[in-house]
């Protein structure tokens, strides 16, 4: 059995405390979750704008991915985390510039409240696993 292997969040993606990205590899097995519609010092991105906030998140999920030497192609589970259901067209949208040919099943989604930004995308669960 390998060891688990924590990576820091990539150059490029934010890594303040209370959204703090994990990237667990366990050789073919990697792990990404964390509050990824944040720029690269920290600050949510686009006030109450879901399409600039999904980019975001997809674009920092690919950075998080390439630190753990994988890429969307190596997703095979994706997850959301939204205060606001009516946000998913925008998280799709975002989703099909980063993955064009979507080959992926339609991702879970989970509203969740209680958030001081009721608009605000609140995370994102990656799972892949890397070919050998």
């Amino acid at each position: 059995m390998s060891e688990l292997t924590r990576i820091p969040a990539p150059d490029g993606v934010a890594a303040a405390a209370q959204y703090s990205h994990v990237v667990m590899g366990t050789g073919r097995f990697v792990a990404i979750a964390g509050q990824l519609a944040l720029d690269e010092q920290g600050r949510p991105v686009g006030e109450g704008d879901p399409v600039a906030q999904a980019r975001q998140v997809f674009e920092n999920l690919r950075r998080c991915l390439a630190a753990a030497g994988a890429t969307f192609d190596d997703v095979v589970k994706l997850t959301y985390f939204v205060t606001d259901m009516a946000h998913m067209p925008a998280i799709r949208a975002a989703r099909a510039e980063h993955i064009p040919d979507d080959r992926l099943p339609a991702a879970s989604a989970v509203r969740v409240t209680g958030l001081v930004r009721p608009e605000f995308l609140l995370e994102v669960e990656a799972f892949a696993v890397v070919a050998e």
